[in-house]
């Protein structure tokens, strides 16, 4: 909807790696999403944790106990998934170019591996 996403894979020694991606701004976007479907996703974002924390302190001064562990499993995932988006939206361009200068620094040394074992 906005162009972000994020997600955790497993390598193969079994590290978890998190990934978090946001699409860059073009001309074509801007006539996919429009300003009004981005502020309704962020607001619908930033709101859910906070109805989550005050389902939490009602919970809490009503002494529903029961209702407590799921409405803390709510506050925990909706922030999760908050953090996730912003953590896409701020720290992706930074991610991008770490990510693009490894890749090429990786095929630069096998390229130059492979033409010293070729001489």
């Amino acid at each position: 909807m906005v162009g972000l996403r994020w997600w955790n894979h497993v390598d193969e020694d079994g590290k978890s790696h998190w990934v978090f991606e946001s699409r860059k701004a073009s001309a074509q976007e801007s006539k996919t999403v429009s300003e009004a479907e981005s502020r309704i996703f962020w607001l619908g974002l930033i709101a859910c944790p906070v109805l989550w924390v005050i389902f939490a302190f009602s919970a809490l001064f009503s002494f529903r106990v029961k209702w407590l562990a799921v409405v803390i499993m709510g506050v925990v995932l909706q922030g999760a998934n908050l953090y996730g988006y912003i953590r896409c939206k701020v720290g992706s361009r930074k991610n991008l170019t770490n990510m693009a200068t490894s890749y090429l620094g990786k095929q630069f040394l096998r390229q130059s591996a492979g033409d010293e074992q070729t001489s």
